[in-house]
């Protein structure tokens, strides 16, 4: 940079708010997929799944609204985020229990379909992500839980399989309790994160 005088450009840049808006696109698309075809195939997993898919696509959103603003804008914001997560593990939980005491048997290639689908558009915006995880912490952080969210999606794909090998219902269940407290985990640790931040 010449000695001008100017500012450096900022962290947030055109490339990080692109990578989160195709991020947030493909997230919001994938919940509708998932969670259809979860009610669909009568599967807890692929509608925890799904609505693991909504929950990043609300933080890529919550960090698109971020940029820019204050240090206590974003504190504020990643602690609405952290309980609306925190309720949404909550409420898989509870689906779980549901599904548990009186579910159909889930659907074995849905689930194996639908999940496989999932995991190739979280390869994708993990790829996208790792170019720009080195600039900013929340971008670090959308990278591991995306990174995380592969996993989830292999978990289903196995119980789809181990469902359509056995026909019991219950490898779905687990999955879609793991999923849950996956997402409760995950909204602990951002509340911290945020009261932290809102500390002067």
């Amino acid at each position: 940079m010449t000695d001008c005088g100017c500012r450096p450009p900022p962290l947030e840049s055109k490339s990080q708010k692109r990578a989160l808006q195709i991020a947030l696109l493909l997230n919001a698309v994938m919940f509708v997929i998932e969670f259809g075809g979860g009610i669909r195939a009568h599967s807890t997993g692929l509608v925890a799944d799904g609505l693991d898919m909504l929950s990043d696509a609300a933080v890529y959103a919550i960090a698109l609204a971020a940029m820019g603003r204050s240090q206590r804008f974003k504190a504020n914001a990643a602690l609405v985020s952290g309980i609306s997560l925190m309720l949404l593990g909550l409420l898989l939980i509870a689906e779980v229990v549901v599904r548990y005491i009186a579910g159909d048997a889930p659907e074995g290639p849905w689930m194996i379909a639908i999940a496989s689908l999932a995991l190739a558009v979280n390869i994708i915006v993990l790829r996208l992500l790792a170019r720009q995880r080195s600039d900013e912490v929340h971008l670090r952080a959308a990278w591991i839980f995306t990174r995380a969210d592969i996993v989830a999606n292999a978990a289903v794909i196995a119980s789809g399989l181990a469902v359509l090998a056995t026909g019991s219902r219950y490898f779905d269940l687990i999955v879609g309790a793991a999923i849950g407290l996956y997402v409760i985990r995950e909204a602990w640790e951002i509340i911290g994160d945020a009261r932290h931040a809102q500390q002067p």
